[in-house]
C-alpha cells in the first residue's frame, strides 16, 4: 500500500482541493494519507501565498520534513536518501515555479493549483524515470471534470463552485495564480453536493475566491448567480445547512441579502472582507466600494437576520496608510463588532500593483498597529460570544473536543464553536446545547435536557 503525506497551508479552498488529491490519488495509485511523513512514499506541500512570508515558510518546512525523513532512513538502517517523491503545489508553486527546484533540489514535482487532476500522469512519468517535472500551465480543460467522487469528510462538507478572481485588488496574488474567474456548472454541483449528503454530510459550504461572483449555467441553459444555485442545493433532500465562502462587498446584492431571511437551510453567518476602514486606502487597494457602501449592506443584512454572524479580513500597514486612516479602521471595529476576524501587517506580493507602491511603512509601525487592532478585534469576539450565554443552540457535532478533554466539539449555524459533554454517537448530528460559557474563540455548554436528543 502506497503512502501519502500531504502538507496544506492556507485557505478552505486549499483544504478542498487536498482533500481532492487524495481521492484522485486513491483512485489512480492505490495511496492512502497517512499522519506521519516519515512513512509516506509520497509527500506533498499545497501552499498558500496570501499569508505573509508564504514562500520561506515553504521552504523552511521542505528543509525540515526532508531532513527529518532522511534521519529517520537512517536509523532504520536504510539509505540516507529519501525514498519518498517530494512535491509542491498551489499557489506558492504557481508563482515561483522553476525556481522551487533550484531552492530545493530533492524537490521532483511542481504543480499548480489548476493542474492537479494531471497528477496521476505526472506521477507516472516520474515512477518511470523522468523528473524533475513543473506543471503550472493553466489547463483548458475542467479539472473537475476529471476528477473521481468526492469522499466525504464529516458531517460538514465542501465544494467548490468557482475559483479565480477579477477584481485585481492592489495587494492580491489570486488573479495570477488562480486565474480569472471561471464557475463550475449547476448540474455539476449538484450532483456532487448529492453524493456527499448520500454519505452523511448534513452541511454544505460552498466555496469560491470570489464566490458570490459565481455565475453558471445548468443543462437547460438557465443562468444562475450565487442566490439562485443556493435556493437550489437548498431543495436536495437531507441538506440541512448551507454556507458560503469568501464573498466580496462589492459583488453583494439584494437577492443575496434577501435568502438570509426567506431560506431556513442558510446559515446566519457570513464572512465579507473588508481590508481597511479607511476610503482612501480602500482605493488605492482597488477594492471597488467604500466604507458606507459596507456598512449599507451590513444594516441591510442584520435587518434581514437579527442573529447574523459578521465576519472579515483586515490589512494593517497598506502602502501609505497613516494613523488617521487606522483610526478609521478601528472606528469601523467599533462600529460593526465583528463576530470573527482576519487581520495581518501587509507583505508585497510579487506581480502585484502594491509592490510597485512607494510609501511603505517600517516593520514595527504595522506591528504595533496590528496588535491594537487585534486586541479590539478580540475584545468584540468575546463579548459576542458572552451575548449567548444561557441560550440554547443548535450545534452540529463535528467530532471530540481538541486537547484530549473527553468533550464534544461542533458549530452552531454562527459558526461558533461549542464545547460540550456527550456521546460520541452524537457526532453526525444537530443536538441542542445550552450555553454555559462565552469564551474569547469558543463556547462551552451542556445538552438541552428539555429538547430532544440523538438517541
Amino acid at each position: 500500500m502506497k503512502k501519502l503525506f500531504i502538507k496544506t497551508f492556507g485557505c478552505q479552498m486549499n483544504d478542498y482541493d487536498a482533500s481532492r488529491m487524495v481521492d484522485l490519488l486513491r483512485s489512480s495509485h492505490g495511496y492512502h494519507r497517512v499522519e506521519d511523513p516519515e512513512q509516506a512514499d509520497l509527500v506533498v506541500f499545497n501552499t498558500c501565498h496570501i499569508r505573509e512570508k508564504a514562500e520561506e515558510k515553504l521552504f523552511s518546512e521542505l528543509g525540515r520534513l526532508h531532513k527529518m525523513v532522511r534521519t529517520a532512513r537512517i536509523a532504520q538502517g536504510r539509505s540516507a536518501e529519501p525514498a519518498a517523491i517530494f512535491a509542491v503545489g498551489g499557489c506558492v508553486a504557481q508563482a515561483t515555479g522553476q525556481e522551487i527546484f533550484r531552492r530545493a533540489p530533492f524537490v521532483q514535482l511542481v504543480f499548480g493549483p489548476q493542474t492537479y487532476h494531471r497528477l496521476p500522469t505526472l506521477l507516472t512519468r516520474l515512477e518511470q524515470g523522468g523528473g524533475p517535472i513543473c506543471d503550472v500551465a493553466i489547463a483548458p480543460e475542467s479539472k473537475f471534470d476529471l476528477l473521481p467522487l468526492q469522499e466525504k469528510t464529516g458531517a460538514a462538507a465542501s465544494v467548490t463552485v468557482q475559483e479565480g478572481c477579477n477584481k485585481f485588488c492592489a495587494f492580491c496574488v489570486v488573479p495570477f495564480t488562480r486565474g480569472q474567474e471561471w464557475s463550475r456548472p449547476v448540474d455539476a454541483i449538484l450532483a456532487e453536493v448529492a453524493g456527499l449528503v448520500q454519505q452523511g454530510a448534513v452541511e454544505i459550504q460552498l466555496l469560491g475566491q470570489n464566490v458570490n461572483a459565481y455565475q453558471g449555467m445548468d443543462k437547460s441553459g438557465l443562468p444562475h448567480d450565487l442566490p439562485l444555485l443556493i435556493r437550489r442545493v437548498a431543495l436536495l433532500p437531507g441538506v440541512e445547512r448551507i454556507r458560503f465562502v469568501t464573498s466580496h462587498p462589492a459583488d453583494m446584492t439584494d437577492d443575496l441579502v434577501e435568502l438570509f431571511a426567506d431560506l431556513p437551510q442558510l446559515c446566519p453567518y457570513l464572512h465579507l472582507p473588508i481590508q481597511s476602514g479607511s476610503n482612501r486606502i480602500l482605493a488605492r487597494m482597488g477594492r471597488g466600494h467604500t466604507v458606507e457602501a459596507y456598512l449599507e449592506w451590513i444594516r441591510r443584512l442584520r435587518q434581514a437576520s437579527p442573529e447574523i454572524a459578521i465576519a472579515s479580513d483586515f490589512i494593517v500597514g497598506f502602502p501609505g496608510e497613516t494613523e488617521a486612516d487606522f483610526q478609521e479602521t478601528l472606528q469601523l471595529v467599533e462600529q460593526v463588532s465583528f463576530d470573527h476576524a482576519y487581520s495581518f501587517c501587509f507583505s508585497s506580493r510579487p506581480g502585484t500593483q502594491a509592490e510597485q507602491m512607494g510609501e511603505h511603512l517600517p516593520a514595527e509601525v504595522s506591528s504595533a498597529r496590528l496588535a491594537i487592532l487585534q486586541e479590539r478585534l478580540n475584545a468584540h469576539q468575546w463579548l459576542n460570544n458572552q451575548k449567548r450565554v444561557g441560550r440554547t443552540e443548535a450545534v452540529l457535532v463535528e467530532g471530540s473536543a481538541k486537547k484530549g478533554s473527553g468533550e464534544l466539539s461542533g458549530r452552531t449555524p454562527e459558526f461558533r464553536r461549542v464545547n460540550f459533554p456527550g456521546e460520541q454517537h452524537w457526532i453526525g448530528h444537530i443536538v441542542p446545547v445550552q450555553i454555559t460559557e462565552g469564551l474569547p474563540n469558543s463556547l462551552r455548554g451542556q445538552i438541552a435536557r428539555t429538547a430532544a436528543v440523538v438517541p
